[in-house]
């Protein structure tokens, strides 16, 4: 079933490139006004800026540290002033993602992680929360990862703050569910772009052959879950982890 969105404007951290590249661009296609949150990736940004609006749609960027507070109310401040209340978030930004065995962590490295994935949507949530309760409609989409089902080895710090957005999901859920706002979690796998550009074909097939799909995706398919979820046709979906990995985990 086509489901046609209404507009509302809609911020994408991390949208410079890569998964959340795509979600960007495949909002802005839906007909969203979107904000594109960048942290050092000016060209890529204001390339995803221009790429939205040759083809007619709105946006633009903004650069902000989600993790800073300060930061987030100017990135929130900015959204408003161009395209008005800010409806749907998506907290997709992340940083350096260290695989070590956990003898060689130090609680530095979880507290890293820990911030991209938790602190940051806590502070941008508190920032948008209130008029998103106003309107009595809104959309909350976090990017989780696959790697909280499987559990990978030596990615424990990745893992567990990833795994503690599971839990962000399911309480914002009972907790803004009676303003009609609702909250859910799209967890990928392992789907290059372009920090994966090092990795080894080998490693790339052997993950790909053992999906059921028997291939990796692409940053599209996850931009189209995010869309759907942030579609008036999801208004009664909540609460939920979607996996978007051809069926690896269930």
């Amino acid at each position: 079933m086509s489901v046609t969105p209404s507009r509302h404007t809609a911020l994408v951290t991390g949208a410079s490139k890569g998964l959340g590249r795509s979600i960007a661009e495949q909002l802005a296609a839906a007909g969203h006004r979107v904000v594109v949150n960048y942290f050092s990736s000016s060209r890529e940004a204001n390339a995803v800026v221009e790429g939205i609006r040759a083809k007619g749609g709105q946006a633009i960027a903004v650069q902000a540290d989600v993790r800073d507070p300060a930061q987030v109310h100017e990135l929130v401040t900015a959204a408003q002033k161009a395209f008005g209340s800010i409806a749907i978030i998506v907290h997709n930004a992340t940083g350096p993602q260290p695989m070590k065995p956990l003898e060689n962590y130090t609680w530095t490295d979880f507290q890293d992680q820990l911030d991209f994935f938790v602190k940051a949507p806590v502070l941008l949530t508190q920032a948008t929360i209130a008029a998103m309760r106003r309107a009595r409609w809104g959309r909350i989409i976090l990017i989780g990862s696959e790697a909280v089902d499987v559990g990978n080895a030596d990615f424990s710090a990745y893992v567990a703050a990833k795994g503690a957005m599971v839990g962000l999901t399911r309480a914002w859920a009972r907790e803004f569910g009676p303003a009609q706002i609702t909250v859910n979690l799209v967890a990928p796998g392992w789907i290059p772009v372009e920090r994966h550009a090092g990795s080894p074909a080998a490693a790339l097939s052997n993950y790909a052959q053992a999906v059921p799909l028997r291939r990796q995706g692409v940053p599209d398919d996850v931009g189209a879950a995010v869309v759907y979820l942030a579609s008036e046709g999801a208004g009664f979906v909540t609460g939920q982890c979607l996996s978007v990995n051809g069926g690896n985990t269930f």
